[in-house]
């Protein structure tokens, strides 16, 4: 046996035992060590390993969470509004937003992945407003997720997309009852706008909006495109108290 063969069988001995005696920790010391980690990649990475390890780098503890019941960031982790928690978010975190009560949001841009997650059983639970006078209540310039929300919005949109994938599931969105309906929409997207000269391999993986499973109520339209995006592969179920939608906002082909 070689010299270098042995050197190679000791690392990797040295290395499982490194593992065995991390993997001994119970799960609350190795869910602290994973909060020094960032989310993408090393805490993404992390999940690869096993599936408890998949377990503890996904658990809500992990999470952010907006509590509007605080005044001031006096605990790590928990902040008063959603703008604060978007701003100290590193890219692939997730956000709690708690239920209960309105969450007020005008024109708070995000420009990272982000996973923002109503806190309540049902997306009435946890309300987002975007107050008159307000261009939208979010804006998108990154792939993000929406899940388990309400977002009302009066002459404006709830959601503005620049660009980026987002990923709308479970939510509720609401255009208020105003005479100037006409300048109400759900979505407002302007993303494609300088893609014409792309490929389009590239245009189909770039920027889109995807719905699922959620009411829209109110306002001129759901989707507004002014970019190379248009709406496709729309589904409608109607119930006998709302109407839930499934669509896509993608380039056409």
């Amino acid at each position: 046996m070689d010299q270098n063969t042995q050197k190679f069988r000791r690392s990797s001995k040295h290395s499982s035992s490194r593992f065995t005696h991390l993997n001994n920790l119970d799960d609350g010391c190795l869910m602290h060590i994973f909060t020094f980690l960032s989310p993408i990649p090393d805490r993404y990475n992390t999940a690869l390993v096993c599936h408890r390890w998949l377990f503890l780098a996904c658990h809500p503890r992990l999470w952010l969470r907006v509590d509007r019941s605080i005044k001031a960031v006096t605990e790590s982790g928990v902040f008063p509004s959603i703008e604060e928690a978007v701003s100290a978010a590193r890219p692939g975190d997730t956000i709690l937003i708690g239920a209960g009560g309105v969450h007020f949001a005008s024109n708070i841009q995000i420009n990272k992945p982000l996973c923002l997650v109503g806190g309540g059983d049902v997306p009435d639970d946890t309300t987002l407003v975007c107050s008159r006078g307000s261009d939208s209540a979010l804006e998108f310039l990154s792939t993000c997720k929406l899940t388990n929300l309400t977002v009302k919005a009066e002459l404006g949109c709830c959601l503005l997309h620049r660009s980026g994938r987002l990923i709308i599931e479970d939510c509720n969105l609401q255009c208020e009852s105003n005479p100037l309906d006409y300048l109400s929409y759900a979505i407002i997207t302007t993303a494609g706008g300088c893609e014409s000269a792309l490929p389009s391999a590239a245009r189909r993986n770039g920027d889109s909006v995807s719905v699922s499973q959620t009411r829209i109520k109110g306002g001129a339209k759901a989707v507004l495109t002014s970019g190379t995006l248009a709406l496709q592969r729309v589904r409608v179920i109607y119930g006998p108290t709302s109407i839930l939608f499934w669509f896509d906002v993608v380039h056409q082909l």
